[in-house]
């Protein structure tokens, strides 16, 4: 005797069918003969994306190439290069271009050097609770913002701040905490520290434990070890975290405004200041564009040292 269940037919799940629309849909609008073109399709947001960054750099080019009329506060008609003279002969500026670049290698050095263990144990654990406890302490941060965090910072280092409360009961401060250099600093590599993370834990990942293994095996103590293997092996993750967080560190805006109390400006105040404040837009194009040359150069620079394929895991050694 046949069961019922030899004998009927297969069912078709629903999802099978609500995958096979889709399919007939695609094909009618995307048929197959077209399907040679289907990797420029899937570029095509992407590519539109870098046109209109281009188109808008372009227009800032064009920008910052006319001189504020001052009886009529617009823009001149008459092209110039008078706004590029007035930041090369401003002492302002050039003080401003090189806080800002110290601004930003002190936080690379400072976040990779925080990043880098805290990776290291994030992968390493054999605990699976200490790694989900790190995930959340690492992610809960883009859940708060950056102006959110700035105003905690403001909190926790003013005058009546938990710090000087703390310094306080042994008899020391206050101290002025905020709304200088070092403050700055402080905020941008607390802000940046998930993105080094984020950009470190694949490159120690990528590593075997075998190798580590290999190296104690041979006398290689644990600090010997992370240094002499890991961190070379690491140098990948390195190189574009470095990168990511020097180009954005570079062009914060939040950070300086708000923990530098309007004395600590990086490029992107000043820019600012001089589209919103002054109206100068041709000024403040010329510093965006000078902005855009100097990332370009530092971002080239890490390439010649490093070679364009160690950001993809590939490079020279």
């Amino acid at each position: 005797m046949t069961r019922e269940s030899d004998t009927s037919p297969f069912p078709y799940p629903l999802r099978w069918r609500i995958m096979d629309g889709l399919e007939s849909a695609l094909d009618a609008v995307w048929p197959r003969s077209m399907s040679r073109y289907s990797g420029w399709a899937l570029v095509a947001p992407a590519l539109l994306l870098v046109g209109i960054l281009v188109l808008g750099l372009a227009n800032i080019a064009e920008s910052s190439l006319h001189t504020l009329d001052r009886s009529t506060f617009l823009p001149s008609e008459d092209y110039t290069l008078a706004n590029y003279q007035t930041v090369a002969d401003s002492a302002t500026y050039w003080r401003v271009m090189w806080r800002s670049l110290l601004g930003a290698a002190l936080t690379v050095v400072f976040t990779l050097l925080l990043a880098l263990p805290y990776s290291y144990v994030m992968v390493r654990t054999p605990s699976a609770a200490i790694r989900k406890a790190l995930l959340v302490a690492l992610f809960l941060p883009f859940f708060i913002g950056q102006v959110v965090r700035a105003y905690g910072i403001l909190i926790v280092l003013g005058t009546s701040g938990a710090v000087n409360d703390v310094l306080g009961f042994v008899g020391i401060g206050p101290f002025r905490l905020l709304f200088n250099f070092p403050a700055v600093v402080f905020g941008l590599v607390q802000y940046m520290l998930p993105f080094a993370v984020l950009m470190l834990a694949p490159a120690l990942t990528a590593i075997p434990r075998e190798i580590e293994t290999a190296a104690t095996s041979l006398g290689a103590n644990w600090i010997r070890t992370f240094w002499h293997v890991v961190i070379p092996m690491a140098r990948p993750g390195l190189v574009g975290a470095g990168l990511v967080v020097g180009t954005l560190s570079l062009t914060d805006f939040a950070m300086p405004a708000m923990l530098g109390g309007g004395s600590q400006d990086f490029i992107a105040n000043a820019i600012y200041d001089q589209f919103f404040r002054t109206a100068d837009q041709g000024l403040g194009a010329a510093l965006a564009l000078l902005l855009v040359a100097l990332g370009s150069i530092l971002v080239g620079i890490a390439i010649a040292l490093f070679g364009a394929g160690t950001l993809g895991m590939g490079g020279k050694r």
